[in-house]
């Protein structure tokens, strides 16, 4: 194999050993990154809530802050002039981590924003770059597979954080400082791991290092808009409303997570088979057909009196459709130009994370007089999302993006 310093040509890292090769590098790096991102979501209620007295305006303002950096991944286009994809990805790991590890030095309002905008920072431009590393160094045919056990094995190492903290939380009477530093510190560790540990592994086809917005994308622009609209009702709401209604406990929502983590561990490579099996156009009307049941529900809960049961049972459900997200990842795949797959991840990521910005803010208020109100917004949502869905064409490639497009690739819009 040749070695052109430390960069590798993808086609030949088939001779490194199996624990230096891309794909056990994306595995690494995404187990590491949920271990402190899950952990800190699942005890951010109980920690705002009893730390520093927030309700539904404060935490919707907390995740409009954390939106941010979301809505600011474009600028992951002008950082890949200078740094390597490979290497952002892991740096951005590592603020990640070090941002989670200091949580709980920071129990205010403002302390609270300021370090949960900086461990944004670090997940949404991870997230960004990772995406875009996936559909470069996974090959089309075996993405569905691949896309799927990669979301396994992020489950698999939440699910150990989680299983420690239901075990040891009450019994050891742990702190929010202890479990963020562990979880945190895990993390940034990983990071520094993969920094000197891979060479840099270089794609076949160079990335674009510009804005770029083509006219033969605008559904996947589309779907990636009502995807951050719906994903942000639910991190935001579904989880405060077990804390704040129902009164969960840190062990008893963590629990519940864990819950969820088995059902994605089971779950995502089948997710990934399904995907394979039966496309992109029929996932995703399934994923939104079930959104615009288990939101409608939702409603039902406040505005009928239905009990935690049903909340908890909803939520599980609710978490299940994500295994579904990379349908939207793949579908992208195979209508994009190689070369156009980092730009458009973090343009993607951008109009994703658009309506995060200004909508669990806005929500915030909505909540205080009518939490019900969140929830049928949220099927709202999903129903418009089911429309779209269905104008994905059941075998998407380059110039046939949608249901209304021909086989004949027009110029670059």
């Amino acid at each position: 194999m040749k070695m052109r310093g430390t960069t590798i040509p993808l086609d030949e890292t088939g001779s490194l050993p199996f624990w230096r090769r891309p794909v056990t590098l994306l595995f690494l790096m995404s187990m590491a990154m949920p271990v402190a991102f899950a952990t800190w979501m699942a005890l951010l209620n109980n920690f705002v809530i009893d730390k520093a007295g927030f309700t539904g305006v404060e935490i919707g303002w907390l995740h409009s802050v954390r939106e941010i950096p979301g809505f600011l991944a474009i600028g992951v286009i002008a950082l890949i002039v200078f740094i390597r994809e490979q290497v952002l990805a892991a740096v951005s790991l590592l603020l990640l981590g070090v941002a989670t590890a200091l949580t709980a030095q920071f129990p205010s309002l403002g302390g609270i924003l300021t370090i949960t905008m900086l461990s944004s920072l670090g997940f949404h431009y991870y997230e960004t770059v990772n995406q875009s590393l996936q559909l470069q160094w996974i090959d089309k045919a075996r993405a569905p597979h691949v896309l799927g056990w990669i979301g396994a094995a992020g489950s698999a190492a939440t699910l150990v954080s989680y299983v420690l903290i239901v075990l040891t939380w009450k019994a050891f009477d742990l702190s929010y400082n202890f479990v963020y530093m562990v979880s945190g510190g895990f993390a940034a560790l990983v990071a520094i791991f993969v920094l000197l540990a891979y060479p840099q592994f270089e794609a076949p086809h160079p990335q674009v290092k510009k804005f770029i917005l083509r006219r033969r994308y605008w559904l996947y622009y589309a779907l990636q808009f009502m995807a951050g609209a719906r994903r942000q009702i639910f991190v935001v709401f579904a989880g405060f409303m077990m804390v704040e209604k129902f009164g969960f406990k840190v062990h008893e929502i963590t629990a519940l997570y864990l819950i969820n983590l088995i059902a994605n561990m089971t779950f995502a490579p089948l997710m990934g088979r399904a995907v394979g099996r039966f496309g992109e156009r029929r996932a995703l009307i399934f994923e939104y057909s079930g959104l615009v049941i288990v939101f409608s529900l939702y409603g039902g809960i406040f505005y009928f009196g239905w009990g935690v049961v049903l909340a908890a049972t909803l939520y599980v459900i609710d978490h299940m459709f994500f295994a579904l997200a990379f349908a939207l990842k793949t579908y992208f795949q195979k209508i994009a130009d190689p070369q156009d797959i980092a730009p458009t991840a973090a343009v993607a990521f951008t109009i994703n994370h658009f309506s995060a910005v200004f909508l669990p803010a806005l929500l915030g208020y909505l909540w205080v007089t009518s939490p019900g109100g969140v929830f049928i917004f949220a099927a709202a949502i999903a129903v418009i999302s089911l429309g779209l869905a269905l104008l994905v064409p059941r075998h998407p490639e380059k110039g046939h993006e949608t249901v209304f497009s021909h086989k004949v690739v027009a110029p670059a819009q």
